[in-house]
């Protein structure tokens, strides 16, 4: 009985250990970057702003078994609050919005600028790469093309004091284009540049 439990007991460990060299190949074999981009664009009230993309991507050798790998697109638009997350096809919290590097719609929140009405969950507001149905976040190289269908219904939130700007870069039938800059993860320039916050207390 006593050898019995030492036998699962030592399969236990030993599956443990196995997974744990697993991950430290993984994780090992690794190169880390952080990509962002900077650039100037309009917000849906004609105003101005600074745009920035940023992800994080983890990149595997060629003869490696695991293919590369990357965070969601984060897009930020000065003087607002609202960030966008981009999924693609490689992420679990990808909407049914499409396919390829999309962000979804909120049908309170959103409208198509084509055709006006409140978007839907099955609505894309954002598209990295919109020609390309297989797009993944981990393939952009240095340049990328933006796609935005949407507008906010409203491009501030609550009233007064509590009232809080949540507009965005403005719709364009037309892609932006977008030159991305890539650093190793960790080193002095990894980090995007802060918004210039003056412009927003001037407006």
């Amino acid at each position: 009985m006593i050898a019995f439990r030492f036998h699962r007991i030592s399969k236990g460990v030993a599956r443990l250990l196995a997974l744990s060299g697993l991950l430290v190949m993984q994780s090992g074999c690794a190169t880390y970057y952080s990509h962002y981009a900077m650039f100037p664009a309009e917000n849906s009230q004609g105003e101005p702003r600074t745009v920035r993309l940023s992800w994080h991507s983890a990149e595997y050798p060629s003869w490696w078994f695991v293919s590369d790998r990357a965070t969601p697109l984060t897009l930020e638009t000065q003087c607002s609050e609202r960030a966008w997350r981009l999924y693609d096809g490689s992420h679990a919290e990808a909407g049914a919005c499409g396919q390829g590097i999309r962000a979804c719609g909120e049908s309170a929140s959103d409208r198509l600028v084509q055709e006006q009405p409140s978007v839907n969950a099955s609505d894309a507001c954002m598209l990295v790469n919109p020609s390309d149905s297989e797009a993944r976040i981990a393939d952009i190289s240095g340049r990328l093309e933006l796609l935005v269908a949407c507008e906010p219904v409203s491009a501030v939130k609550g009233e007064g004091k509590d009232a809080v700007n949540v507009d965005y870069i403005r719709a364009s039938t037309v892609p932006y284009t977008v030159y991305t800059r890539k650093t190793p993860r960790g080193s002095l320039s990894a980090r995007p540049p802060k918004f210039d916050r003056s412009v927003c207390n001037a407006d």
